[in-house]
């Protein structure tokens, strides 16, 4: 392993915050625990036009007298490379967005699905770490590759010992074998961690792997195979995992198992995992980075450009608005989808909603866009905060309704299918709109001298604003809500507090009475109004500040 001093724009463009964790997995609230934010084809137009002049830079060190067929022809491998390579990354957190809806039918606290929405993190924290990505490596073995073929060597054994230990550490849907949430977790965060690893050094590599004519294929790679592999891991996955599913679909025979077990899924990407890393670290060469247009930037002088930033008022104003603004929706975006589940919904059904919803969510973002180009993208990004706030306090209506309708377990009537469809199509409208208002403004503020950085802190700082209130409203959820034994037999004693049914006598059921998932969107609903009547304001003022209050180098 050695030190190199790297040319910063390759640090903005490998610290580029990726937010692939908060693909879609079906209804709000369900996969990921929260909803689709993820860049898209506008967004990352508006990203790559910030930095124009980085992704002129490089010229994979194309030969100007190599014939243009054959440059091409290279350009496609390379094309369908990314393409592989992002679809990897892209499985591994399907399935940490899988794993809460299984965990939902196996008896786990609410604070329990709050600690696995950890293993969400990394992908929101991958800032932290970039620099030494793109600074440390070996040059013998390749800039990019010294840390892409470890990271994917990593998932590939962290899927190998899951595929082994998977059954034990779910439980067996009783009281008696509870999962080994915990375990899960830490294994689960590992393999987003190597992910959000891999995703830093295949951003940095598809930039100089591509012909300058080309390069702008890169960020398509990023989000179809991101996209692609997502829905492999959480929406096929649990697709061809359930017995209904399989049953009705797939077969003519009424077996109790699918066609696929989580363990073989992930013994079988394992081994994709591992051939797919051999094959290119054996076959694929790359070139020596050969770019002087950046003066050179230690790793030092990377974290203290970062520091800069924060320091500017405008920024850290900014910042506080980004951490907070989500709270007001966190209940809806990651309890609501559970809830759901616990009240009889399957999870395949649930993840395959997301199916219709596709083309909306990549039309929604060319039609938003034409709103957000000019001076003032915050704008509508506030109008779509009470929009989405009503949305929040109308999803605990879907989850009351849900046992009234069903007809039979896991079963219910097309109207209440189509009423989920249209509240989640709409709720995907509020979300958009923000998102795509969010990343114009980050576009538009952003220093261009270091206008990759920039975006990258700004992206951050959103995403965490999504992270953190989702945990939280998880983990609040059992605190709000209260149990009692109710007893069946003629003159017993009231009922007595509870958490489970081990704590109740066998003829006294653990029934809730009160259920928190409720308190706290009501909550989250009066939260989310209090912020916006405090802070909006303040909020849009910011598009008032000129370039020299939002510039490092001014300053």
């Amino acid at each position: 392993m050695m030190s190199d001093n790297s040319n910063i724009s390759n640090l903005r463009r490998s610290a580029r915050l990726s937010t692939a964790n908060n693909h879609s997995g079906g209804v709000t609230g369900t996969g990921t625990g929260r909803p689709t934010e993820r860049p898209t084809p506008t967004t990352e137009a508006i990203h790559r036009n910030s930095e124009s002049t980085d992704y002129i830079l490089f010229d994979n060190n194309m030969d100007e007298s190599s014939n243009e067929s054959t440059v091409e022809d290279r350009d496609r491998r390379s094309i369908a490379l990314l393409l592989l390579l992002y679809v990897l990354q892209g499985v591994p957190l399907g399935l940490a967005g899988s794993v809460p809806l299984i965990l939902q039918s196996r008896n786990v606290s609410y604070s329990q699905q709050a600690m696995f929405s950890l293993v969400y993190w990394p992908f929101s924290l991958k800032l932290l770490w970039a620099p030494f990505v793109d600074t440390f490596y070996w040059s013998a073995f390749g800039r990019r590759k010294s840390w892409m073929v470890p990271a994917q060597y990593a998932i590939a054994a962290a899927m190998l010992y899951l595929s082994y230990s998977v059954p034990s550490l779910l439980g067996d849907r009783t009281d008696s074998f509870q999962p080994h949430v915990l375990t899960l977790t830490l294994v689960f965060f590992v393999l987003n961690f190597c992910a959000a690893t891999q995703d830093i050094a295949v951003d940095g590599w598809a930039l100089t792997m591509l012909s300058r004519k080309n390069v702008g294929y890169a960020s398509t790679c990023n989000s179809v195979g991101q996209t692609t592999g997502y829905f492999l891991g959480n929406v096929v996955f649990l697709a061809l995992e359930s017995p209904d599913f399989c049953n009705k679909y797939l077969r003519n025979a009424d077996l109790p198992y699918g066609l696929i077990s989580l363990s073989g899924f992930l013994y079988f990407w394992s081994i994709v995992f591992l051939i797919t890393t051999t094959l290119v670290w054996l076959l694929k060469t790359e070139p020596p980075s050969s770019s002087t247009a950046d003066s050179p930037v230690s790793i030092t002088s990377a974290y203290a450009q970062l520091l800069a930033i924060v320091k500017l008022p405008t920024v850290y104003k900014y910042v506080f608005f980004a951490l907070t603004v989500k709270i007001g929706f966190s209940a809806a975006d990651s309890v609501t989808g559970l809830k759901l589940i616990e009240s009889g919904m399957r999870k395949d059904t649930l993840a395959l909603m997301a199916v219709p919803i596709t083309p909306l969510q990549i039309v929604l973002p060319l039609l938003i866009a034409r709103y957000t180009t000019g001076p003032r993208p915050l704008d509508l990004y506030v109008r779509a905060i009470p929009f989405r706030l009503l949305l929040g306090l109308s999803f605990p209506f879907l989850v009351y309704l849900s046992p009234l309708v069903q007809i039979e377990p896991g079963v219910f009537p097309f109207f209440y299918y189509g009423l989920i469809l249209s509240f989640y199509a709409l709720h995907q409208v509020a979300l958009y709109s923000m998102f795509v208002s969010v990343m114009a403004f980050h576009a538009r503020v952003s220093d261009p001298a270091i206008g990759g950085t920039y975006m990258t802190l700004l992206n951050t700082a959103s995403n965490l604003g999504s992270n953190w209130p989702a945990t939280l409203a998880l983990s609040a959820v059992d605190s709000l809500t209260w149990k009692h034994c109710i007893p069946t037999s003629p003159g017993a004693s009231p009922g007595i507090p509870c958490s489970n049914s081990s704590d109740c006598a066998a003829d006294s059921p653990c029934v809730t009475t009160v259920d928190g998932y409720y308190i706290e969107s009501t909550i989250c609903f009066l939260v989310g109004f209090v912020w916006l009547f405090l802070f909006r304001r303040q909020l849009l003022r910011l598009q008032s500040a000129g370039p020299r209050q939002w510039s490092v180098t001014a300053s």
